[in-house]
């Protein structure tokens, strides 16, 4: 079969590459790419009959594998279930390389069987599309098939990474002589050295000099994956400049920065808590003159508008390559590096003279009531409080709040006053039994190392709002760059796969859950994976909503209830399914439920939809008359 020596030699340029895994669904069509992965001795293939799954499984792996993933179709509409992954992959920056086999081009429009139009098959949501040539019996062709399969790895993978499609026309005979053996190269590859942008010193200088010469200096963090150097780098650019930092929890900033590490030395994380906080003092003392943003979307919506309105004077966006959305109106300034090197680079000496270090080296922590404390943005401690009423957030503007070490005094008075509120609110006694309080308490039982997906809809806005236990290191997954329900489920099963000695959580609901069944339709063990369902039977977000909840079509047309159980789906899969509707049961199925010896489990947490939206009306109400 020399006519489909260049098919052949596909995996081989992938493996030389550093692409070591591929996620494939059968078909015909795309025989000849099943057939070389399959047999390629350093190739993983994994076989997932839902296009749609495989695609969002493939995404996990990449994204806890921190490489590029191969995924490989038959020709026809399979390629066009890929589209929901390939643009989440688009957005979350995330390398796969996707493999379409097709019908030779004088065969497209021709009335022939599972064709379509598959040159560019996902537009602007992949970063490049590419044509493998029909016909390679010329050396030229069999050339050009190579350079072009390491040219679309290498912009896969390119910053910042993303999806290419890579375009198979296969014509018959697909399959191999009975004991014919395949040969896989030799192969000439090109390989992309990554380097990382650097500015010139005295860019640097011009930089540090705003800087010094800005009050009010915040840094926001969006969506980014866990990353020590940067950890490190922002602690002391925040203690070097008494600025304060703030992620929401899928910027995994809440992650410890080394061994030993302590926990209090960390950015704030409770934003969607005091953000809501009715009080246009404390709005005002939280305002920054220099906004300085990195990585990719927010979760709160709370701090999103909130920065739209406070239109700081200046706000730089921190990326090292590729377009920059200006999500605050407010963007003055593009810096072309990485967030580590930049933090680090701007945190160098010169810059120290606002850290009011001990002479320990450690920072005093500031309280809602120590307020002639000097602050440093990196301790936070939350402000002790007796069980009982939450205690009221409380926070008077003075003219000292312009001077730049001032500027934290409210930003960490809010975090601390929200560590505590929460803490009080969550235990409160005579609770009904609700999806947010059993978030709460699930979350304190993570196992240590956990790799936690949030699903879209109500799962992560609650984890975003709660915060995760300081004590251990979770790191955080979720679906944010088109923050769909399509794939969540499938993306957790992917990094199950992608880690199997790491504990794997996931948190979905309902529609999420049953939405993306599919995700489980394969032969390979998770046996590290634990899903925790929230059921109340409905897409209890639309009651939670103003708009939706005040509808009378809100139970038919908006949250669409379903009588569905996970313990069919749990049956179907080998999954152990442990089931609550209490919060003694919920206690008690915890530990159970995450032993490390129980396998891959599904604990299905069922409630009823209108207590869920009372019980977080009483949580936002108590937040709003907070405020003394």
């Amino acid at each position: 079969m020399a006519s489909l020596q260049a098919v052949h030699n596909i995996p081989e340029i992938c493996a030389q590459l550093g692409i070591t895994d591929v996620v494939l669904s059968p078909g015909s069509r795309c025989a000849p790419l099943t057939i070389a992965f399959a047999r390629h001795p350093g190739i993983q293939v994994r076989t997932v009959p839902d296009e749609r799954a495989a695609a969002f499984i493939a995404l996990g792996l990449a994204q806890a594998q921190k490489r590029a993933v191969a995924l490989v179709c038959t020709s026809g509409t399979a390629g066009l279930n890929y589209a929901p992954a390939v643009a989440e992959a688009y957005f979350q920056q995330i390398p796969l390389v996707v493999f379409t086999a097709d019908r030779p081009p004088e065969w497209i429009d021709q009335l022939d069987g599972q064709t379509i139009r598959q040159a560019d098959l996902y537009g602007a949501h992949a970063k490049g599309s590419f044509q493998f040539p029909a016909d390679t019996t010329h050396a030229d062709a069999h050339w050009h098939a190579t350079r072009l399969v390491s040219e679309a790895i290498g912009l896969a993978e390119q910053f910042p990474a993303g999806p290419v499609q890579v375009n198979v026309p296969l014509r018959e005979p697909f399959y191999p002589q009975q004991g014919e053996e395949l040969q896989f190269g030799p192969v000439r590859v090109t390989r992309e050295l990554p380097g990382r942008p650097q500015l010139p010193a005295s860019t640097l200088a011009e930089l540090r000099d705003a800087i010094r010469n800005t009050s009010r200096v915040l840094v926001v963090a969006g969506q980014h994956p866990a990353d020590t150097e940067l950890l490190l780098a922002l602690h002391r650019f925040a203690a070097a400049w008494q600025a304060p930092v703030v992620g929401d929890v899928i910027a995994n900033l809440h992650l410890p920065a080394a061994p030993g590490y302590e926990q209090r030395r960390r950015p704030l994380g409770r934003q969607d808590v005091f953000m809501a906080v009715p009080e246009p003092g404390l709005k005002e003392a939280l305002k920054p003159e220099l906004l300085i943003t990195f990585g990719q979307s927010l979760i709160s919506k709370a701090l999103k508008l909130y920065l739209r309105n406070a239109k700081p004077a200046q706000h730089w966006h921190v990326q090292p390559a590729g377009a920059v959305a200006d999500t605050f109106q407010a963007l003055t300034k593009v810096v072309r590096m990485g967030p580590a090197d930049f933090f680090a680079a701007l945190s160098g000496e010169g810059s120290t003279s606002y850290a009011a270090l001990a002479s320990d080296g450690s920072i005093p922590t500031i309280t809602a009531s120590s307020q002639a404390a000097q602050p440093d943005a990196t301790r936070v401690a939350p402000v002790p409080q007796p069980l009982g009423q939450p205690a009221r957030l409380t926070w008077t503007a003075t003219e000292s709040d312009l001077a730049k070490a001032a500027y934290l005094r409210p930003w960490l008075a809010a975090e601390n006053w929200a560590m505590g509120f929460l803490r009080e609110f969550m235990q409160k006694p005579n609770q009904p039994f609700n999806e947010f309080t059993a978030i709460y308490r699930a979350l304190q039982h993570l196992p240590d190392r956990t790799a936690l997906h949030l699903a879209n809809s109500m799962a992560v806005r609650y984890a975003n709002i709660l915060g995760l236990p300081p004590e251990r290191f979770v790191e955080v997954f979720a679906n944010r760059g088109t923050s769909g329900i399509d794939g969540c489920t499938s993306t957790a099963v992917g990094a199950a796969l992608a880690q199997p000695a790491r504990p794997v959580v996931l948190l979905t609901g309902d529609v999420a859950f049953f939405y993306d069944r599919n995700a489980f339709w394969h032969n390979y063990p998770t046996t590290n994976l634990r899903v925790i369902l929230l059921n109340n039977h409905a897409g209890g977000i639309f009651r939670l909503i103003d708009g939706p909840r005040q509808q009378p079509e809100l139970e038919e047309f908006f949250e669409t209830r379903q009588p569905l159980r996970g313990e069919n789906t749990a049956r179907d899969f080998g999954l152990r399914y442990l089931a609550v509707s209490t919060f003694a049961e919920l206690e008690s199925a915890l530990p159970v439920f995450f032993a490390a010896e129980s396998g891959a489990g599904l604990l299905e947490i069922t409630t009823d939809s209108p207590t869920n939206a009372e019980f977080f009306e009483q949580y936002r109400a108590a937040v709003r008359t907070s405020f003394s």
